[in-house]
C-alpha cells in the first residue's frame, strides 16, 4: 500500500463518501497531511487506523451462535407436544418453545442448569429503559 492515499483512494478503502472523509477531517477524526499542490493525502497508518474493528466474541464452543445465556430453569410449561422453558441467565430470562421430548431428554426441570442460545436472523434492538416504560 502507498505511503500516502488520495482522498477518493481512502474513501473507498474505507466504504465512505469523500464528503465523509471531508466532514471526519474537518472535525479532526481523520488526519490528512497537504501534497505539494495542497491536495489532502491520507496516510495509509491512518486508514488502518480507521478500518479496524473490534473483535467479535467467539462462540466458546463448536456451534456458531455466539448468543449463550448460561443459567438455571426457573420453569418448564408443558402442553401436547410443545413446552416453554424459561431460563434465568443473570440479569435476564429467556424463554424456548421446544418439544416436549426435548425437555425429557435434556431433563430439563427447575433447579436444572442450562444454556439458551440464541441463533436468529432478526434480532430487535431498542433504546427502552430496562423497566420498559
Amino acid at each position: 500500500m502507498a505511503a500516502h492515499l488520495s482522498l477518493g483512494e481512502a474513501a473507498q478503502a474505507l466504504g465512505v463518501s469523500l464528503d465523509t472523509l471531508r466532514r471526519w477531517d474537518r472535525a479532526g477524526k481523520l488526519h490528512t497531511t497537504r501534497d505539494a499542490r495542497n491536495r489532502r493525502r491520507v496516510p495509509a497508518a491512518e486508514l488502518h487506523r480507521l478500518s479496524q474493528r473490534p473483535e467479535r466474541h467467539r462462540t466458546g464452543s463448536r456451534l456458531s451462535a455466539r448468543n449463550r445465556f448460561a443459567g438455571v430453569v426457573a420453569s418448564v410449561e408443558s402442553d401436547g407436544v410443545m413446552a416453554l422453558v424459561e431460563i434465568e441467565a443473570g440479569p435476564f430470562r429467556v424463554t424456548a418453545a421446544v418439544t416436549r421430548d426435548a425437555v425429557d431428554e435434556l431433563g430439563l426441570a427447575p433447579g436444572v442448569a442450562a444454556v439458551a442460545t440464541v441463533k436468529a436472523t432478526s434480532v430487535m434492538v431498542s433504546r427502552e429503559p430496562p423497566d420498559g416504560r
